[in-house]
C-alpha cells in the first residue's frame, strides 16, 4: 500500500465521526490515557485530556465523570502516551516567568496541539524494547520517527488533523505539483518593486514568479503559494524562500517592496 493511501479507520472510529460531524462545537476528551505535560507543577499523570476550542482546559483523572453533563466527545485513550505537539524546554525546567506563557505544554489554559501516541506495550515484560516505549517525550520522540504506524491522532488548536494514520486535510501542495490555488482576482498579483528600483518581483495569476535583479531579468524564477499574509516560494532551482504582505508592502529576503501601479489601469 502506498503511503497516500488510505487506510481503514479503526481506532476510536466513533469518536472520530462525533468530530466531524460536531468538532468545534463540543469539547473533546482523551480519556485514561499517560499524559506527559511537560508542565513541572502537573508532571506526568494518568487520566484525561480536555480541550474546549482551540485551547487546553483541563488536565488529569476524573474529568470523565462530567463528559455527559458537558456533552463531551470522548476518545477511549488507554495504552496511549499523550504528549505535546511542540516541546518547551524552557517550561519543562520551570525557567518561565508565567505559567500562562508555557508554548509547548499540556497545560491548562495553553494551546491544544498534542499528539497521541500508542505505548507499544505488548504485556510480555520482556527487553524487546515494545514494553511502553513512549514512556517519556525522548522516547515519544524516538517512537514517532521511527514507528510512525503508533502515531493514533495528531490535534493542531483542538481540532483532529491525522487519525489512525489517515489525514483529515487536503494535502497541501508539494513539489513537482501542480498549484492547487485560485489566485483570480488576488490583490497581490502583479510587479512589486523595491525602494531603490533594485529588486523587482512579478506575480502571475498561474502561481509563478519572476524576478529581476538590478536589471538582470529572469535572475530567479519559480512557484508561489498565498496563505493569508504569507507568500512561499518555490525557485525553479530547487530552494524554498518566504515573504510577508504587510498592508500595501510585500517584505521578502530584508527587501520592503510595493506593488507597481499600471497607469493604464
Amino acid at each position: 500500500m502506498s503511503a497516500n493511501a488510505t487506510l481503514p479507520i479503526a481506532w476510536n472510529s466513533a469518536a472520530l465521526h462525533e468530530l466531524r460531524e460536531h468538532g468545534g462545537e463540543r469539547p473533546l476528551l482523551f480519556t485514561g490515557a499517560r499524559i506527559i505535560t511537560l508542565d513541572p507543577l502537573i508532571g506526568t499523570v494518568t487520566g484525561d485530556v480536555l480541550i474546549g476550542g482551540d485551547r487546553v482546559v483541563g488536565v488529569g483523572p476524573g474529568i470523565v465523570t462530567a463528559a455527559g453533563d458537558d456533552a463531551a466527545i470522548v476518545v477511549r485513550a488507554a495504552g496511549t502516551t499523550i504528549v505535546p505537539a511542540v516541546v518547551d524546554t524552557l517550561a519543562a525546567v520551570g525557567a518561565r516567568v508565567q505559567r500562562d506563557l508555557n508554548v509547548g505544554t499540556l497545560t491548562p489554559g495553553v494551546a491544544a496541539d498534542l499528539l497521541v501516541l500508542d505505548d507499544g506495550d505488548d504485556g510480555d515484560d520482556g527487553d524487546d524494547g515494545d514494553d511502553g516505549d513512549a514512556a517519556d517525550v525522548p522516547a515519544a520522540l524516538a517512537t514517532l520517527l521511527r514507528r510512525p504506524e503508533r502515531l493514533r491522532a495528531v490535534v493542531v488548536a483542538g481540532r483532529p488533523v491525522r487519525w489512525d494514520g489517515q489525514d483529515l486535510t487536503a494535502p497541501a501542495a508539494v513539489a513537482g505539483a501542480p498549484c492547487a490555488q485560485d489566485l483570480s482576482g488576488s490583490p497581490h498579483l502583479g510587479v512589486w518593486v523595491d525602494r531603490t528600483g533594485f529588486l523587482h518581483q512579478e506575480l502571475t495569476a498561474d502561481g509563478r514568479y519572476d524576478e529581476t535583479r538590478g536589471g538582470r531579468p529572469h535572475a530567479f524564477q519559480g512557484r508561489f503559494w498565498i496563505d493569508g499574509d504569507r507568500i512561499d516560494y518555490l525557485d525553479d532551482l530547487g530552494f524554498w524562500a518566504f515573504g510577508e504582505f504587510v498592508g500595501d508592502e510585500l517584505h521578502h529576503a530584508g527587501y520592503v517592496m510595493r506593488r507597481r501601479v499600471d497607469p493604464q489601469a
